[in-house]
């Protein structure tokens, strides 16, 4: 099982919860907390003869589509959702969203991202399982080898939750990438693997920061941990810990393995945090702590 089919069906869960909590009007419109920037780029591109046709992305209630954008917090890659109208081109909006950048509520949980502000989407076709990225300039202006990193995995993240696309090619205005470093040679198709040393040791895929969500609360994602365990707790709008439960990803140590856990636990209150932690094997002191905010959804919680 990849790790992208592995959190498949929280991911789902997540959405139906998300958008039904936030609700629709008129014409399933989305609710103003799942905002639809339209910067980025304009038209869709024609896919040459031998191109594939973008998957199409999950539907929901409410004629909306869920689709993961990928941010960074701190140096490593954090995930994000949006809800968008439900298009033929899914990697295309996905990308749109992603140059749009993070939302206030977003940011106000450290999440960041790495591209820079006038970065435009030029084109985008996917052949063979690789998805050929045509970006502006701007993509590659400012920084040095560590901004580098952070948005070409922003950028493969949020192309590769697509199961027809398994590697990513940049070009910046039509031409090959050769990035900082790189000793002139084009940049070639990018994987997740590409990118470990900016994905952290507890890289959670679901949920995401303002998911509305319900017990069991369903977490999924990879970790490379010691001896594949770490912890989940949930924490209510005052601080004080609902649960706190070992999890086990399949593996760890030096491997990346992937989890897929519920948690059960009660609360009155219309906001809960997610962490996860390992514990350190020096002092048991939470070391690489992931916090998650989060929205009750309605009748979520008994």
């Amino acid at each position: 099982m990849t790790i992208r089919r592995a959190a498949a069906a929280a991911f789902l869960c997540v959405a139906v919860l998300t958008l039904a909590a936030c609700g629709s009007s008129g014409g399933g419109s989305p609710s103003p907390t799942s905002s639809l920037p339209t910067s980025g780029g304009s038209g869709t591109p024609s896919p040459g003869p031998s191109a594939s046709p973008e998957p199409a992305a999950s539907p929901t209630p409410g004629g909306l589509s869920v689709l993961s954008v990928y941010f960074l917090r701190g140096h490593s890659v954090g995930s994000a959702h949006r809800a968008v109208p439900a298009t033929v081109a899914p990697a295309r909006a996905a990308l749109l969203q992603l140059l749009a950048g993070p939302t206030a509520e977003e940011l106000a949980a450290g999440l960041h991202t790495q591209l820079p502000p006038g970065t435009r989407l030029l084109g985008l076709t996917i052949r063979g399982g690789v998805a050929t990225v045509d970006l502006n300039g701007q993509f590659t202006a400012g920084g040095g080898q560590l901004e580098d990193r952070g948005r070409l995995a922003q950028v493969v993240y949020t192309l590769t939750q697509f199961p027809t696309v398994n590697a990513v090619r940049f070009r910046i205005d039509g031409r090959p990438v050769v990035f900082r470093g790189g000793e002139g040679e084009p940049l070639p198709p990018q994987t997740r693997r590409s990118f470990e040393d900016v994905t952290p040791a507890i890289f959670v895929e679901v949920p995401t920061v303002g998911d509305h969500v319900g017990s069991p609360l369903i977490i999924s994602g990879t970790a490379n941990t010691f001896e594949a365990q770490f912890f989940a707790r949930v924490r209510d709008a005052a601080g004080r810990s609902l649960v706190n439960q070992s999890i086990m990803a399949t593996s760890g140590s030096g491997t990346r393995g992937t989890f897929n856990e519920a948690i059960t636990f009660s609360t009155d209150s219309a906001r809960v945090t997610l962490e996860l932690y390992e514990s350190s094997a020096a002092d048991g002191r939470p070391v690489n702590v992931v916090r998650i905010p989060l929205r009750i959804a309605a009748g979520g919680v008994q």
